[in-house]
Order: C-alpha cells, then sequence, then structure tokens
C-alpha cells in the first residue's frame, strides 16, 4: 500500500470516536520531531507546543472550551480533520530535522489528499495555520534552543554535589530545561520543592541504605521481578501508550485534542520545574554517594567503592525526573477522566535494554503507576526514595494548575 493510499484508508475507516485524525497525528509527529532522539522533557514540550496547536485548531472548528494561545476563528462548516492535520504540521515543522522535513511534508500532502477539495478543507487548513502560527509565535523566545553549560566544581560538604558521567569534563543533559519559559506559569520557583533531606540526617541514611541495597548493579536482595520492572520503566514507550488509551477510551477529535494538550502541557511545565529545582540543587546519585559516602558527615553510612547502580542517566538526582514528568501525565489523564481507576496497559522496547523481559504491564489504577515507578527507580539504583515523592508532589501541583486554569469549557 502506497503512503497515499494508507492515509486515505486511514480518513476512511477512522469515524469520530477512537482512531481520528488526533490519534492518527499525535502517531505521526512523533518519529519526525524526535530523530535524533531528545532528551525526555524536551520531548514534552514539542509535544505539548503541537497538541496545544492541535486543541487550538479543533475548538476553532468545533467551539465548546476555552482556546490556549490565541483564538482562531474559522468559517463555519471548516473541516475539522483539515484543521487538525494542518496545525499539527505547521507546530511540528519547526522542531524536524532538515533530513526528515521532505519525508514530514510528504506525510502531510497524502494525509490532506485524503480530504475532499472545497471550501471546507480551504477553510480548515487557513484554521489550523493560525493555530500553529499562534502558539509559535507565543514560543519563539521561550529559551528551547539555547545552550546552557553545566558547571562543575569539588563537592559543596555535607551536601554532595552532582558530578556529570565521566566526571567535571563531561556535560550532563537537559541543563537549559529549567531556564525554558513555561506554558502556564511565570516562573518555575513558584512550584519548587523543599529540597533534599541533609546528607546528615537518619531520613537521608535510611534511603542510602534503600538504594544501596536493592540498586547496586549485581544485588542479591533485588529480586528478578523487581530487575524487569526497573528495566520496564527505563524504556516505557509513553507516547505511544498515550494514543492507545485515547483510541481505547473512543474519544472523540475535540476529547481527544484536549486530552493530549492537558497531558503534554501539564508534563512540559512539571519537566520545567524538576529540571530547574535538579541544577538549582545539584544533588549528587548514588553512583556517586555510595562510593564516597566517607564525605556526606552522616556515621550511619558506609562507603563502598565497588558499587555501581543497576541503571545510570545523567543529570542530578533530586527530584526524580521519572516521578515528576510521569506523575503530572498521570495526574493530568485522572482530572480529564475524572477518575484514577483507568485500566491502561503500558509497554516498553527492548531495544536499549534487551534483558528486559516482560514488554507489556496492565494497569488498574494509575495510583499504582506511580507506587510501582517509585519504587522501579529505587531499585535501578537511580534515586533516593526521598527524591520519588517531591518529584510526584512536583508533578500533582502543576497538572492540578493546568487541568484548574485551562483546556476548560467555554463559558
Amino acid at each position: 500500500m502506497t503512503t497515499r493510499c494508507l492515509f486515505a484508508y486511514l480518513l476512511t475507516c477512522a469515524c469520530a470516536h477512537g482512531q481520528n485524525v488526533v490519534t492518527d497525528w499525535a502517531a505521526i509527529v512523533q518519529p519526525a520531531i524526535n530523530t535524533p532522539p531528545k532528551s525526555p522533557p524536551v520531548q514534552y514540550l514539542m509535544r505539548a507546543t503541537i497538541h496545544i496547536a492541535m486543541y487550538d485548531a479543533a475548538v476553532a472548528v468545533e467551539g465548546g472550551y476555552t482556546p490556549f494561545a490565541s483564538t482562531v476563528r474559522a468559517r463555519p462548516g471548516a473541516d475539522i480533520r483539515a484543521a487538525v492535520a494542518t496545525a499539527a504540521y505547521g507546530a511540528a515543522r519547526p522542531f524536524v530535522e532538515a533530513s526528515r522535513s521532505v519525508a514530514f511534508e510528504a506525510q502531510y500532502d497524502a494525509y490532506m489528499a485524503g480530504i475532499p477539495s472545497g471550501q471546507a478543507k480551504t477553510d480548515g487548513m487557513l484554521a489550523g495555520q493560525n493555530a500553529a502560527a499562534a502558539i509559535q509565535a507565543s514560543r519563539a523566545d521561550d529559551g528551547m534552543k539555547n545552550v546552557v553549560l553545566y558547571e562543575c566544581s569539588s563537592f559543596n560538604l555535607p551536601m554532595g554535589q552532582f558530578e556529570p558521567n565521566g566526571g567535571c569534563g563531561t556535560q550532563p543533559i537537559a541543563v537549559n530545561v529549567g531556564q525554558i519559559s513555561p506554558l502556564t506559569f511565570s516562573s518555575p520557583s513558584r512550584f519548587r520543592p523543599t529540597g533534599p533531606d541533609p546528607t546528615t540526617s537518619p531520613a537521608y541514611a535510611a534511603d542510602f541504605i534503600e538504594t544501596r541495597d536493592y540498586g547496586r548493579s549485581d544485588s542479591s536482595i533485588r529480586s528478578a521481578e523487581q530487575t524487569d520492572i526497573a528495566y520496564f520503566w527505563q524504556v516505557w514507550n509513553v507516547h505511544q501508550d498515550l494514543v492507545n488509551l485515547a483510541i481505547s477510551r473512543r474519544l472523540n477529535v475535540i476529547d481527544a485534542s484536549r486530552f493530549f494538550a492537558m497531558a503534554y502541557t501539564a508534563a512540559a511545565d512539571a519537566g520545567i520545574v524538576g529540571f530547574a529545582t535538579k541544577y538549582y540543587f545539584h544533588l549528587w546519585r548514588p553512583r556517586v554517594a555510595i562510593p564516597k559516602a566517607d564525605l556526606d558527615g552522616n556515621p550511619d553510612t558506609d562507603p563502598d567503592p565497588t558499587w555501581t547502580p543497576l541503571i545510570s542517566v545523567n543529570h542530578p538526582e533530586y527530584p526524580s525526573a521519572h516521578s515528576f514528568l510521569t506523575g503530572a501525565l498521570s495526574d493530568a489523564i485522572a482530572r480529564f477522566f475524572g477518575t484514577a481507576a483507568i485500566t491502561w496497559t503500558l509497554t516498553a522496547d527492548k531495544t536499549a535494554i534487551p534483558q528486559l523481559v516482560k514488554t507489556e504491564r496492565t494497569y488498574t489504577n494509575l495510583n499504582a503507576v506511580m507506587r510501582e515507578l517509585e519504587n522501579a527507580r529505587v531499585w535501578a539504583g537511580l534515586h533516593w526514595r526521598h527524591s520519588m515523592y517531591h518529584g510526584a508532589d512536583i508533578g500533582r501541583q502543576v497538572a492540578r494548575h493546568v487541568c484548574d486554569n485551562f483546556f476548560q469549557p467555554a463559558r
């Protein structure tokens, strides 16, 4: 089947509920904007920008909700498929690498070829173009492209300072994210948590011992199932699973556009808060803290120079990025549906971690998702338990702010 025929088929078989122009384009833009792969917080910001444009275009055609970036006007009868597809294409284009731009344009042309020509299509395209232009204009100087270098120095005792993988001569990831302008508030300090436990405290020692014992690469305490859970959450297919959830819940075009916009905006702004917090406190990770525990000033932590984590990432420990990103996402989902009691099958890709055994896990409650994630990052040797709780709290607060103040029904 040719590309043109494929998109014509999608348009023919996709009804108003389930798979539709929103879920189609959610799937189309992901490989286009993430080749080569971007850091998770940057991915969320790109997706939020694109889905806000799609939402504003859908609202312009169907109404019912307050727009986000600007009030886009659509003529009566405008084709909502043309509007949403054009908004997605226009908002995604600045994020597409030059090597993929021709192919991405061909995907858009093939998709649009499946929509009958006429005034409705033309009017829909105009609404989509205006929606994309509005969000692009509002984000023109957001700081996403700014290069910010991390300055590494000697440890500041009693709290250990984060040391990048490879030492102070290498750069960690997402140093600039905390300096990007948020989508829904003025400063990330608004949601900054109180900070990590002092390294001299009993609470720090308790977390230290748990992560030391369960997170060691060759831990004899961590079970095979716990190891597999740790691997699973490192390679979770979050975007595809959100698309699958929207389809399984049979969301129509306007609801699907609102669903993705709410979820990704909450996660994007939580990512900005979280990474601003990371590089504000710049706390060392267990991979450094455990071997150098003689520097933390705590008599209840013993150094182990042989200790290495099951999984390693390259940014400061506090707070957990997975916790604030997934926390915001899951809380926004719960607020959208009005309940956390949602059955959701999550998937993971074995490409990066071939030793992963179970690539699908089904949950019946979003709170269970967060509880397992909190365990997984400790079992991976990546975090102290305290950081998981504070990360989740950032996610909840930001999601509450986004869902209470944006994407609301029109009065």
